[in-house]
């Protein structure tokens, strides 16, 4: 969703109606602390409570692997009063994983290390650190690894993308694999991928087991299909 997730759409998506809260596109965190200024230009909701003009909750993304620099900036980021502090360990594209992205899954332990000095880090209780996370590299096998290292670096809320990077954003989608964790790990786990109707919504969350689901590209194509799936799947909600 990078370039096109702006708080522009933001506003639209959450005007129709429907959405629990959504996030920025991710900032990388690579070198330094970045100033308050760049968050901002990102989420200029910060300047309103961090919400959108209906009041939608707004979290911002982070992307980065390095746990000190990124808690650093996470405490920084704090001080803006954000709506949550997300973490992108999914983003499967070349330019992104020159800075690890999903590249990350290989590592458990250190997804750990870094939820952990996130969570650590002067970053006030009242503000949820989340995480979103791909199934893995080529294949899901460190799945439930990755996830439960997450859980234990003490993350409130786990989003799972049902595809590894390898998958990209292709038609190959592994709901069976978001069950398979929604059953060892006790945090809040949140099912995403190839939702882009009610019936897919209704399919995932019986695939899964997820009482969430989070939409991102179905919600492009469809604006009101957060407010569909929340009217019960009818086609022209009141």
């Amino acid at each position: 969703m990078e370039g096109l997730a702006d708080d522009v759409l933001r506003s639209v998506l959450t005007a129709a109606g429907g959405y629990d809260w959504c996030v920025t596109e991710f900032v990388r965190v690579t070198t330094t602390v970045l100033p308050h200024s760049c968050y901002t230009r990102l989420s200029p909701e910060l300047k309103h409570a961090s919400r959108t003009a209906n009041g939608t909750p707004v979290r911002i993304q982070l992307l980065g692997s390095d746990p000190a620099l990124l808690a650093a900036n996470a405490a920084h980021l704090a001080l803006l009063k954000p709506s949550g502090i997300d973490l992108n360990f999914g983003c499967p594209t070349p330019l992104v994983n020159r800075h690890r992205g999903a590249a990350l899954l290989e590592e458990p332990e250190l997804l750990q290390r870094i939820a952990s000095a996130v969570r650590r880090a002067p970053v006030p209780p009242a503000i949820p650190v989340t995480a979103k996370m791909r199934l893995g590299i080529e294949d899901a096998e460190r799945a439930l690894d990755c996830a439960l290292a997450l859980e234990a670096g003490g993350v409130q809320e786990l989003v799972v993308h049902a595809r590894t990077k390898a998958d990209g954003y292709g038609p190959l989608v592994r709901w069976e694999c978001i069950a398979r964790i929604r059953e060892v790990v006790r945090l809040p786990l949140i099912a995403n991928g190839e939702v882009w109707n009610v019936a897919d919504y209704r399919n995932i969350r019986a695939v899964t087991g997820c009482a969430d689901v989070m939409l991102g590209r179905g919600a492009v194509a469809d604006p009101l299909l957060a407010r569909r799936i929340r009217n019960g799947g009818e086609e022209h909600p009141s």
